[in-house]
């Protein structure tokens, strides 16, 4: 029998163009019959309201001063208007307002600083969440079970659950105390940032996050049981009819004009720093003149690796691509030679990531180079699709890249047929979306 059509509202703390884990889930429980609504943040040339197969997406505008009480916020805007009405400084000004992002913002010098820092980006946090919070409650329709991305979207998750009497999941993709930007605020900045997750965490009907190192920490931090865990694998790719596995379309040689004899090795996924995309710059001189590195996203770097495109130490061999919407990107994965993604072991959140792009790699049969870090290494090794390094070393992450681009056809296939191996028997989105369901109808009742 088939589960009778339930409401989701899934509650994103961005706009969704690049989510690949919010569009997994949406797909496949629309696909179920299901009513999907993801309330996201709004975006340049994005639509307020639009519906993507068969999803309804609802996009609110999103500013800090929205989230001041009314009197306060009329005050900030008056004071703000005779600057505004000129370019330049305004403008600045309101971008600053308009923005919590706070994954790579430098820190500000001296003890001082950095305190004075850590109150401005906890206060814009806080109240870009109640921004968000205030439009939402007023936007989303009636759920039977809300899904809050991140810990930008539990709180807002949570006032729906409470409006509509549903159940809220906090999907807790990072350790984020231990993650970016908050890693490195002053410790009682952090430990009333953990504190206040502790409670949204508690506050849940279910903790989800992406792999069991996550789940154990976060029950330990959380004091909460062990969280489900819902791995981001991509979708199951289908077996070759001929038993033999075709080479995707050479999408990048296309786009850059590379000659067939050409190879690419990319990073894709955030342009952002300790990413290991330095080091994979400075690997770069070290391989094969006929190597060519592809940069493939979107962040706070991006500008910056555009002008290194011209470095002439670099031969003309670095690429920045923006980034693809997550129903595109394995056909362009597929087309790259090595999918590297060296992370630096910077914080406990990178020595345990699992990220979407090790997935979507292995799924488009693509040899990874990858850290030698407890998250991601026992998937490298336990599967054979790829080689582990040093990330912290551009001269281990080279030879890394060269080990595979330099290893006969024979032995390439077999890093391609290894990888698809395992995205076809363990690590696929269909084992995923199972445990998904489960838990979505342990806590409504119904099966979905």
């Amino acid at each position: 029998m088939a589960p009778r059509p339930q409401r989701l509202t899934i509650v994103l703390p961005s706009t969704g163009a690049f989510d690949s884990r919010t569009w997994r889930i949406a797909r496949s429980l629309s696909g179920r019959g299901h009513a999907i609504t993801v309330v996201a943040r709004g975006g340049d040339g994005l639509p307020e309201r639009e519906d993507v197969d068969g999803i309804r997406f609802i996009r609110v505008p999103v500013a800090a001063i929205d989230g001041l009480p009314g009197p306060i916020r009329a005050l900030v805007r008056l004071v703000r208007r005779p600057r505004t009405a000129s370019a330049g400084a305004g403008a600045t000004a309101t971008a600053r307002l308009g923005t919590a992002d706070t994954s790579e913002a430098p820190a500000t010098g001296g003890l001082l600083g950095r305190g004075i820092g850590a109150v401005i980006r906890l206060a814009r946090i806080g109240l870009t969440i109640r921004a968000q919070r205030l439009a939402t409650m007023r936007e989303a329709p009636q759920g039977d079970l809300v899904h809050a991305m991140a810990y930008m979207g539990i709180p807002i998750g949570l006032a729906l659950g409470r409006r509509d009497g549903a159940p809220v999941v906090y999907d807790a993709r990072d350790i984020y105390v231990e993650a970016r930007n908050i890693a490195r605020l002053p410790g009682p900045a952090r430990r009333l940032f953990a504190t206040i997750e502790r409670r949204w965490a508690q506050g849940a009907s279910r903790v989800m996050t992406v792999n069991r190192a996550y789940a154990e920490e976060m029950a330990r931090r959380f004091e909460t049981a062990l969280p489900a865990i819902v791995l981001n694998c991509s979708p199951r790719p289908a077996a070759a009819e001929d038993g033999g596995e075709p080479r995707p379309a050479r999408r990048f040689h296309a786009a850059l004009g590379l000659a067939e004899s050409e190879t690419v090795v990319l990073y894709h996924g955030g342009l952002s720093p300790e990413r290991g995309i330095e080091q994979l710059i400075a690997a770069l001189p070290l391989l094969p003149d006929t190597a060519h590195l592809v940069l493939m996203g979107y962040g706070p770097l991006a500008d910056r690796l555009i002008e290194r495109t011209t470095d002439p130490a670099l031969g003309g061999r670095l690429h920045v691509l923006p980034a693809v919407p997550p129903a595109e990107l394995l056909s362009w994965v597929g087309a790259a030679d090595v999918a590297a993604m060296p992370i630096q072991p910077t914080t406990l959140n990178h020595r345990l990531t699992t990220p979407n792009k090790l997935f979507e790699a292995m799924t488009a049969g693509v040899p990874v180079v990858a850290p030698d870090l407890p998250g991601m290494a026992s998937i490298v090794t336990e599967t054979g699709c790829g080689v582990v390094c040093d990330p912290t070393d551009p001269a281990a992450v080279a030879a890394a890249i060269r080990t595979i681009l330099d290893a006969p056809d024979a032995e390439r296939a077999g890093w391609r047929s290894r990888a698809l191996a395992a995205a076809r028997t363990t690590y696929h989105w269909e084992a995923q979306v199972e445990i998904l369901l489960d838990e979505y109808g342990r806590l409504t009742g119904e099966p979905w």
